[in-house]
């Protein structure tokens, strides 16, 4: 069965036809780096990091780029508030980034390019748009000329006509028409800022991701992906303003996740329910927050609740019981012929639905029930009184394989000193500070993975239980 895309700008799933045989090219809209991620940044993160792990199960060769946001009116703002520079905040972020996603067990990008190491291919892009009159410049602005690119609209399904109506030049636009936006801007004074052919100024939001995917992908890429909220006009403008300078098709298949929720309530800064990742991981798991996203559809809204995230850790964890119980019987069993083969289709037949799942736009919802399938016929089978080392090491290598394309993991990894100290240190500065609910969960935490830790008056110490 071939792997299955609903691709947005059809509104269809289509069937997934490779650029080229084998090679999957994918280019993925990262975050504006100017705080640490929220869970909404976290979900495109864990999606698209799990479509990529599932290509490479299925044997394609798939180069992935996402980029950073480094430079925008929001890292301006924060560089001001903080009474820092741009460049300090967004390396400060880039890096908070890196540590909450692969917490999250995201696999870095091939490439992770940023506005400020790409102004030289933005300028290119730039004047190549003007020389072929999709742009103009406007006293040190530039701008993209919508009417003239035919088909503008093509991927929110929207029409020109019915984007003037709600289009209007905001105080201090400089453009001919109220549907153009903007490449360039023109610097302000003790903005950050660039020398251009058009003078002083940095890039525009949108000009970014085309010139970076050209650059590290070619005019047409095979998949363009992120959040749903990016569909008009961030990648409605992509699309335009790329095939504008190339003539070519730009992305052949589009992907958007859907919306989080909290508690039933669209998340905002307004509403006070903003939750980012890097409080998150320091309550609970960081597996548990990734398996949680991938218990539902990657189109379908997410709602996140403390209480919904408690009953995935308590799910996730009879998955792990039941791997778990496995390796402890494989200790107790011997080669066995009888039932062996009965078991071993199961297996198999599971396997085969886990990749049905999969191949259906990574239905990860119908595979993690798998999964759940999977766990429960090996408790089945464990309560067999003759059990075989063969049938047990296929359920033990099919949980390993398939947790592993969803990004997870089974095995509990063994906490090195380093890592207990600095647990430990946390769990101090909770003391200090009176947040007794963290230094309590830190102390479970650390009992969990079979350390103790004993406070005395000289400090608190810690030791491996048995």
């Amino acid at each position: 069965m071939a792997i299955k895309i609903y691709n947005t700008l059809t509104r269809k799933k289509e069937e997934f036809v490779p650029l080229e045989e084998g090679k999957v090219k994918m280019y993925v809209c990262g975050p504006t780096v100017y705080n640490y991620i929220h869970i909404g940044n976290a979900r495109p993160a864990i999606v698209f990091d799990t479509v990529r792990r599932y290509f490479e199960f299925r044997g394609y060769d798939i180069k992935f780029i996402s980029n950073f946001t480094d430079v925008d009116d929001k890292l301006i703002r924060a560089a001001n508030e903080l009474g820092s520079d741009v460049p300090t905040i967004a390396e400060r972020f880039i890096n908070a980034y890196h540590e909450d996603v692969s917490a999250l067990g995201c696999k870095r990008a091939d490439a992770h390019p940023r506005v400020m190491e790409s102004i030289d291919i933005i300028i290119e892009f730039i004047s190549k748009l003007i020389e072929k009159d999709f742009a103009y410049e406007s006293e040190g602005d530039v701008y993209f000329r919508t009417r003239k690119f035919e088909g503008y609209g093509k991927l929110s399904h929207q029409s020109v006509d019915d984007l003037r109506l709600g289009a209007r030049i905001e105080v201090g636009e400089k453009k001919q028409d109220a549907l153009d936006f903007a490449l360039w801007k023109a610097a302000k004074e003790g903005e950050i800022s660039w020398e251009s052919p058009w003078g002083k100024g940095r890039p525009g939001w949108h000009i970014e991701c085309s010139a970076m995917a050209k650059k590290y992908l070619g005019d047409t890429i095979d998949i363009h992906a992120g959040g749903q909220d990016l569909t008009f006009p961030h990648h409605e403008n992509e699309i335009a303003q790329s095939e504008a300078f190339s003539g070519k098709q730009f992305a052949r298949y589009w992907m958007h996740n859907g919306y989080i929720n909290i508690d039933n309530e669209k998340m905002s800064k307004s509403l006070g329910n903003f939750v980012l990742v890097h409080d998150i991981i320091k309550m609970h798991n960081p597996q548990v927050l990734r398996f949680f996203m991938l218990s539902v559809h990657y189109r379908n809204p997410i709602n996140y609740s403390e209480e919904l995230l408690e009953n995935t850790a308590a799910a996730f964890d009879r998955i792990k019981t039941s791997y778990e119980n496995l390796k402890h019987r494989r200790e107790m069993s011997v080669n066995l012929n009888e039932q062996k083969q009965e078991w071993l289709e199961k297996i198999a037949a599971l396997r085969n639905e886990f990749i049905d799942a999969m191949d259906d736009d990574f239905n990860t919802a119908n595979a993690v029930s798998v999964l759940f399938e999977l766990s429960k016929q090996a408790n089945y089978y464990l309560l067999e009184k003759n059990t075989s080392i063969e049938v047990i090491d296929a359920f033990l290598k099919e949980m390993d394989e398939l947790v592993t394309v969803l990004g997870l993991t089974l095995k509990d990894e063994e906490l090195l000193d380093e890592d207990i100290e600095e647990l430990i240190q946390k769990r101090i500065e909770a003391r200090k500070n009176r947040d007794f609910q963290l230094s309590d969960q830190i102390r479970d935490q650390l009992k969990e993975m079979n350390i103790i830790l004993e406070d005395t008056p000289q400090g608190t110490r810690w030791k491996r239980g048995f």
